[in-house]
């Protein structure tokens, strides 16, 4: 299974994004998953990542957030660049689990998304970084990239279900 990237709530700092995702490679990641409140056009370009060592894009996975004023030009230029737009809720098939990923901001769809029963449910909006268990589903915000005492990221690693924080050096 693979390893994945997760970031939030970059309020369109492009170069943070840029810092994360580059260190989220650098960690192994080998999908990236930004889960809202990308905030511009800027930091799609920077969510646009090469994995180096194997020489292959790295497959990007969005939704937006509540800060994401305009979805439809947001989705447009982000397919174009070839990310993977899964708003308002993603699903990623990982073998024998699956990981449930939205913003955060709909109580309802993120209850829903965890009494599923999915493996893991990974979620932003709040700017806080956690990982908790409920019931069988394992809830993973990776922090935020901007309005946080401290930015940072996460890497879920599938096989291990381990998840590591990263810190992200503010500008």
């Amino acid at each position: 299974m693979p390893t994945i990237g997760l970031l939030s709530d970059s309020h369109g700092r492009a170069d943070t994004t840029r810092r994360a995702v580059d260190l989220l490679i650098q960690e192994g990641a080998q999908i990236l998953a930004h889960l809202g409140d990308v905030g511009s056009f800027q930091v799609l370009d920077e969510l646009v990542a090469a994995d180096g060592a194997n020489l292959r894009m790295v497959e990007t996975h969005l939704v937006f957030g509540n800060v994401d004023l305009d979805v439809a030009g947001l989705d447009r230029y982000a397919r174009y660049l070839g990310l993977c737009v899964d708003h308002p809720v993603g699903r990623l098939d990982l073998g024998p689990v699956e990981l449930v990923f939205l913003h955060g901001d709909d109580l309802a769809a993120l209850s829903g998304a965890v009494a599923q029963g999915v493996r893991y449910v990974c979620h932003g909006h709040n700017h806080c970084a956690i990982d908790r268990c409920d019931g069988p589903t394992r809830v993973i915000n990776p922090g935020a990239l901007f309005r946080a005492r401290r930015y940072t990221v996460a890497l879920l690693d599938t096989d291990r279900d381990t998840v590591n924080f990263y810190p992200i050096a503010k500008p």
